[in-house]
């Protein structure tokens, strides 16, 4: 391919991701090391009542010549960062007499962390793990009934993510048809809103629920392209189902294996419609939700964006670690591997 046909067709992508992935970034990293605030000064103000007339000095916003209150933008550095990590609490909790993980309970970053990572680390699993048995299933299912299996294996996908987070709530709060039917089977009350790690639990379900399906599709796609003739010359030599999967399948399923997980640990670090559509922020609070609160403004109307920008650097650094590993093995295996030979 001509190089200017080259460019010609990968031009408009560049462009398009560097304005609006690119600059909006560096736009982002930039507001988390400055801050801005109102511009205050002292006036002087008299107050009356029936006792008499007294005057006193308050704070009171600059306003402009449009009637506009002045706000003043400095440099900061790294102020956004400490107030949203706390280094000098962490190190008391972990010095002698501290509380230790116990204290950091009670820092947002750091239960949103918790949450966050919780999320990914254990939904990841479990949608490789659902997403193959579907696809092993489907695959050695009847010809006539792949059609309907997948069509109500992909219903979940379908859901949009807050309808589907909606939906599993009105079916287990107060007197939902699922927690109704535990409470008859039970025979007991059950309030699984009342707490914390329930509410995780169901959190944890959905995800897994809503993105299995995906992982289906991926590797049944790739299930179509297994070689046959590696598949029976594992039966003549007496491999076993289990032997075959891991060492013919699961081999041919590894590039794929791994754009799946990148593609969930992407979007389950960013997890967000899960705590919205749960109601689960007096429980639990993610790091994109922590986000998102910040920019919503105060009782005087001010929105805390320079501390929201930091809070995302922090989440995009995050992610940038979780895949790191594997970017490193995909770049070993299929890009700069043959560099070294």
């Amino acid at each position: 391919m001509r190089r200017k046909t080259f460019v010609a067709f990968v031009a408009p992508s560049l462009v398009a991701m560097a304005a609006l992935i690119a600059l909006p970034l560096l736009s982002v990293l930039a507001q988390s090391f400055f801050v801005t605030t109102e511009v205050m000064e002292t006036v002087v103000q008299k107050n009356c009542d029936p006792f008499g007339c007294k005057t006193e000095e308050v704070l009171a916003p600059v306003r402009g010549d449009d009637g506009r209150i002045v706000r003043a933008t400095r440099w900061v550095g790294f102020d956004n960062y400490r107030a949203l990590l706390q280094p000098d609490t962490v190190a008391a909790a972990f010095a002698a007499g501290g509380r230790g993980w116990a204290a950091l309970a009670n820092i947002d970053f750091y239960r949103a962390l918790r949450f966050t990572l919780t999320f990914t680390l254990i939904t990841l699993p479990l949608v490789l793990l659902v997403g193959l048995a579907l696809a092993l299933s489907v695959n050695r299912a009847l010809q006539s009934l792949r059609g309907p299996v997948i069509f109500v294996s992909l219903l979940p996908f379908i859901i949009t993510p807050l309808i589907g987070a909606l939906s599993i709530r009105w079916l287990f709060i107060g007197d939902g048809i699922l927690t109704a039917a535990l409470e008859w089977f039970l025979e007991r009350d059950i309030a699984l809103f009342a707490q914390g790690w329930t509410i995780e639990v169901l959190m944890l379900f959905y995800r897994v629920w809503h993105v299995a399906p995906f992982a289906f599709v991926v590797f049944y796609a790739a299930l179509q392209t297994v070689s046959q003739d590696a598949l029976e010359a594992a039966l003549i030599d007496g491999a076993t189902r289990l032997q075959r999967l891991r060492y013919v399948i699961i081999p041919h399923l590894a590039p794929l294996i791994v754009f799946v997980a990148l593609i969930h640990l992407m979007d389950a670090y960013r997890v967000f419609e899960e705590i919205i559509g749960f109601s689960a922020q007096a429980h639990r609070i993610s790091l994109q939700w922590m986000t998102f609160d910040l920019l919503q403004p105060d009782d005087s109307g001010n929105r805390a964006i320079a501390r929201a920008s930091a809070s995302a650097m922090l989440t995009m650094v995050g992610v940038t670690l979780l895949l790191a590993p594997l970017l490193r093995r995909t770049w070993r295996d299929y890009g700069g591997g043959d560099s070294g030979r």
